[in-house]
């Protein structure tokens, strides 16, 4: 079965460029013209990732990624004309995976697309081994939750991937571009800020254990602290 790809553009030309495009490259697409419409059709169109335009008439894109349900499930491309760092950072923080600013190329849209699909899935098909557990904080790897302190926390993909990358590896200090080259892949096109955005959602998410957790090396990256498996 293909891939469901949902394409939320209010620019009809845009719109049925981008459906084209990935028509052709054998994806199911659906086009929504509104974040209303969107949000109507995600359950029964079930898509496994997401294009949407920031600025749509009436409820705009980060309106709609407000309302969006298990949004830790899907892929989520944002496409907006806005270049300021703010917009970015607001799209990220509200669960977006990637970012393009128009005008774009349609080889680098589909590029994104494909990788961050390959890493849904190859996320996905990991196999069902064990859990790991540090001071609270319990990540089962197969079925892709997170519990604190007996809190079910809602993470994004990247989310997920960026906090078993850590746990997996206590003690282990990573870079900022290690991490975005193994949670976000060669093909991320976005910078280390991406990573920063990423550890303050997940402290957020984990609460108090958070802080203690994931540990800030000044100068290089982040790591995961030894503590009480």
């Amino acid at each position: 079965m293909s891939d469901h790809i949902m394409v939320i553009e209010d620019e009809q030309k845009i719109a049925d460029a981008i459906a084209y495009a990935l028509r052709r490259e054998g994806y199911t697409v659906e086009v929504c013209l509104n974040g209303e419409t969107a949000l109507k059709r995600l359950s029964a169109f079930r898509p496994n990732a997401i294009i949407l335009d920031v600025m749509l008439p009436g409820m705009d894109g980060y309106e709609l990624l407000k309302h969006m349900q298990n949004k830790g499930s899907l892929g989520i491309i944002m496409l907006t004309a806005k270049e300021d760092i703010v917009n970015k950072v607001l799209g990220l923080e509200l669960g977006a995976d990637d970012y393009i600013t128009k005008p774009f190329d349609m080889r680098e849209l589909l590029a994104r697309l494909k990788s961050l699909l390959r890493r849904i899935q190859a996320a996905g098909e990991k196999p069902d081994t064990d859990e790991i557990t540090l001071d609270g904080v319990t990540l089962h790897k197969s079925k892709r939750t997170v519990h604190a302190d007996d809190r079910s926390l809602d993470l994004t993909p990247k989310e997920f991937d960026l906090l078993e990358l850590l746990l997996a590896s206590p003690g282990q200090v990573y870079s900022r571009e290690q991490l975005l080259d193994s949670v976000w892949g060669m093909s991320y096109f976005g910078g280390t800020r991406t990573v920063d955005i990423h550890v303050q959602r997940l402290r957020k998410k984990l609460g108090e254990p958070g802080s203690e957790i994931i540990q800030t090396v000044h100068g290089i990256g982040y790591k995961a602290r030894r503590g009480t498996l």
